[in-house]
């Protein structure tokens, strides 16, 4: 499983959220992950022959990617960045001294806050890890972003790894299924392609719905999940809706996502939500009086990740501060929270230009194309509906257009929305892309 890799990507989306794209491309552009093992991430600056790059991820950045890698594991984890001497010496190490993948203690069962809201996914998901392929297949998990999909899938992977060692495990996200499609196809590499995905034992894609609408990776995958289930591999999937709301899936992946068990994970009720940010404070040294963890169980609601968030940041407040946590500080931790959480207008134009098969350049260009306008005009309405930002930035977004454009493109989406419950379903699956992203 590609887990060094998949976690730095986590760890460049967590960081976009506060560093600039500019910061994100003159830092990490040829940064790649090299390992993952117990509770290390390593990575290398592959074009850096002086190690400037090096000194400067390790005195600038290596906090900010630790904190990152504690959002992703909910635990603290070290990184090791390497110079090109230490680079080459790393992999000259044999294969026995090195692992990737992910370590047990990282997502596992144990530490899945089990409640009514997903009490019979974590049931159905620990069934498939202690008998791979012989219950539910393909077993499909579904629920909004940061409710614990993902940490469900790599405990399976944990406990399929340690069960079954001789088990082909393979965990990927459905957009980077299609990043690798498109590479195999301009690199006429398809046969390993399909080699890599048609001869494991487990797989596990996270986010399957950004597959939808693109006719070539669904064919594909098709035959994939064809494969695979007629040889009796285990298929796991995630999605932030049941297959028969992902509109632009066809028909017969639906009907095969469909055939095996379909297990929802809903937002956590108050008993949940008072037990995840209990043990996420004491996981992290935090202690809280019962009123407080009342109170933030109160006002945190939608989802499992932005209670680790705001528990992390009481921590940071608390450490910087030198003060103890009161009331004050957890509102505006609350606040803080909820605004880091929103979507960025980079996230709403590339998945809007994504679901129309264009181009952020295309939205921001002047091209006057059918689909380019109407990914133009829906980009506008969605940063206009979703993000607290005025008309002349969206307008500067999207290429220096006036505020008045903007009004107008607005405008046009909500007559069609109006008019066309078809349209109307479309700006909510786009909506719902985005919602996955955060």
């Amino acid at each position: 499983m590609n887990s060094a890799a998949d976690v730095w990507s986590r760890v460049l989306e967590i960081l976009s959220r506060d560093l600039t794209p500019t910061s994100i491309t003159t830092w990490f552009d040829d940064c790649i992950a090299v390992d993952l093992k117990d509770s290390l991430l390593v990575i290398y600056s592959v074009n850096d022959p002086t190690d400037f790059k090096h000194d400067v991820i390790v005195g600038r950045f290596s906090e900010t990617i630790k904190a990152a890698l504690r959002e992703i594991f909910s635990g603290d984890f070290d990184l090791l960045v390497l110079t090109q001497k230490e680079y080459a010496s790393y992999k000259s190490a044999k294969p026995s001294d090195r692992s990737e993948s992910y370590n047990g203690k990282c997502f596992t069962f144990e530490k899945f806050i089990v409640g009514p809201s997903n009490k019979f996914a974590h049931a159905a998901a620990r069934a498939v890890a202690e008998s791979p392929a012989s219950a539910y297949n393909p077993l499909f998990i579904y629920g909004d972003s940061g409710l614990g999909k993902t940490h469900l899938l790599y405990a399976i992977c944990n406990v399929v790894q340690r069960s079954y060692p001789d088990f082909r495990t393979l965990y990927v996200r459905g957009e980077d299924f299609t990043n690798e499609l498109i590479s195999a196809i301009q690199t006429n590499r398809m046969v390993e392609f399909r080699e890599k995905y048609r001869e494991v034992d487990l797989l596990l894609v996270d986010d399957i719905q950004f597959i939808a609408g693109k006719v070539q990776t669904q064919e594909e995958f098709f035959h994939t999940f064809n494969t695979l289930h007629d040889a009796g591999k285990q298929i796991v999937l995630t999605s932030d809706r049941p297959p028969m709301d992902i509109l632009r899936l066809e028909d017969r992946l639906r009907t095969r996502f469909e055939s095996g068990l379909l297990a929802d994970i809903q937002p956590p009720d108050y008993e949940t939500r008072v037990a995840i940010i209990k043990n996420k404070s004491a996981q992290f040294g935090l202690v809280l009086t019962e009123e407080h963890y009342n109170y933030i169980s109160e006002n945190v609601t939608s989802n499992v990740r932005q209670i680790e968030g705001l528990v992390k940041k009481l921590i940071a407040y608390r450490d910087l501060m030198h003060g103890e946590i009161n009331r004050e500080m957890i509102d505006r931790t609350i606040s803080e929270i909820k605004k880091t959480f929103a979507p960025t207008p980079e996230i709403i134009l590339d998945e809007t230009a994504s679901y129309f098969s264009v181009t952020v350049e295309d939205i921001k260009s002047q091209s006057r194309t059918r689909d380019t306008v109407t990914a133009r005009q829906v980009s506008m309405y969605l940063m206009r509906v979703m993000l607290d930002i005025p008309l002349k930035e969206i307008g500067a977004i999207h290429g220096n257009r006036d505020h008045s454009t903007v009004i107008n493109s607005v405008q046009q989406i909500e007559k069609q929305m109006s008019k066309s419950p078809q349209f109307m379903d479309t700006i909510k699956d786009i909506k719902a892309n985005i919602t996955a992203k955060k």
